[in-house]
């Protein structure tokens, strides 16, 4: 069978150059006689996977070399308690922005470590949209300000880097880091789970200021607290060796095509393309404010829910998959990643049109 095209927002589509070199390099890695899998965590075949994936991640990403990479479990919804843990600094507050259902999850979690000021929201429109900044009710005494650039369940993504002056910025780009360029520099924290646009599930990279470090909330477990993964260069336990290695494999495949910028030159000419098909019809529709569509997930509505099971019928007849929206928001949602081709994008588009013709 052929590989299908897989539109599912995570765990996502990986690039099939890296999965067919990781086949080959499966039982027997570079001569070594075992499969990464295998490896002690702490042996040099290891420690210098892990060491080039850092080393690459520091240069698509520009890290300055005050920042710390850190490999780790628990999914990026760890981080929702790993933040405030280690970030609220003896400080009784965290500045939070509300755009969706992963901002809503972190600021539920963060309530239970400290008061959370919620300094804009766009539940008043289903966050269909971001607010503009001049609207946030910033606290200049808070300890940071959290923000999730690219809320994957409801499409809407930030292009620009808020402004907070003194106050250490965090971002949970789950679901666009390495889709373009960023500047670290701008960020006290960054945090994201693999499974999107990196590797496969298990792995979450946080990149953080060395200033952030140690100063936890008391009590806080050994395992949630930076400092201790810092100076153990992420192996204070076992990391997911495996997805690190996927990770490793992305990261040079990135490299070799380019960067973060061509990457973003691809990325939006594969949005555009779909984002122009929803415009032109008068059968499907984008719910999310024109400023603020993202370029990696892609939700959109039929005219007619009630055919929304015969829409997605026809699309895995078709050779595509995993287009059916999230359940709280209902409708369609095409995760467009790092990894989905253009073809596949264009026979998502294809399918609209054809679908269009018998039921428009």
């Amino acid at each position: 069978m052929e590989r299908i095209f897989n539109f599912s927002a995570g765990p996502a589509a990986l690039p099939q150059a890296v999965l067919e070199q990781a086949r080959d390099e499966l039982v027997n890695w570079r001569g070594c006689g075992m499969s990464v899998m295998e490896m002690s965590h702490r042996g040099k075949e290891y420690m210098s996977i892990q060491a080039e994936a850092e080393s690459d991640l520091r240069e698509l990403l520009g890290i300055p070399a005050n920042y710390k990479v850190l490999f780790l479990q628990g999914g990026a919804s760890s981080q929702f308690a790993m933040v405030p843990m280690n970030l609220l600094r003896g400080k009784a507050s965290a500045d939070y922005l509300n755009t969706g259902e992963w901002s809503k999850k972190a600021i539920k979690e963060a309530k239970k470590y400290g008061a959370v000021n919620v300094v804009a929201s766009s539940e008043d429109k289903n966050f269909s949209y971001a607010p503009a900044q001049e609207a946030w009710k910033l606290d200049p005494e808070a300890a940071y300000v959290h923000y999730t650039p690219n809320e994957t369940i409801g499409g809407v993504e930030i292009f620009w880097t808020p402004q907070t002056g003194s106050v250490p910025l965090v971002a949970d780009m789950s679901s666009n880091i390495l889709s373009r360029p960023i500047d670290v520099s701008k960020f006290g924290l960054i945090y994201f789970g693999a499974q999107k646009n990196v590797g496969p599930a298990g792995l979450t990279v946080v990149i953080v200021r060395d200033d952030l470090l140690g100063q936890t909330v008391k009590g806080t477990p050994t395992m949630f607290d930076y400092q201790i993964h810092s100076e153990n260069d992420s192996m204070y336990n076992t990391p997911p060796t495996y997805a690190i290695y996927i990770a490793g494999l992305v990261f040079k495949m990135l490299k070799a095509k380019g960067g973060l910028a061509a990457m973003e030159k691809t990325n939006r000419a594969k949005a555009q393309l779909l984002y122009d098909a929803l415009d032109a019809s008068s059968y499907f529709s984008s719910p999310v404010a024109r400023e603020n569509r993202s370029l990696m997930n892609i939700p959109f509505t039929l005219k007619d829910a009630a055919l929304d099971e015969e829409f997605l019928k026809g699309a895995k007849a078709r050779g595509m998959i995993q287009l059916k929206g999230h359940r709280s928001v209902g409708g369609m949602r095409a995760s467009i990643y790092n990894a989905m081709p253009i073809e596949g994008v264009q026979a998502l588009v294809d399918w609209m049109k054809e679908f269009e013709k018998l039921h428009g």
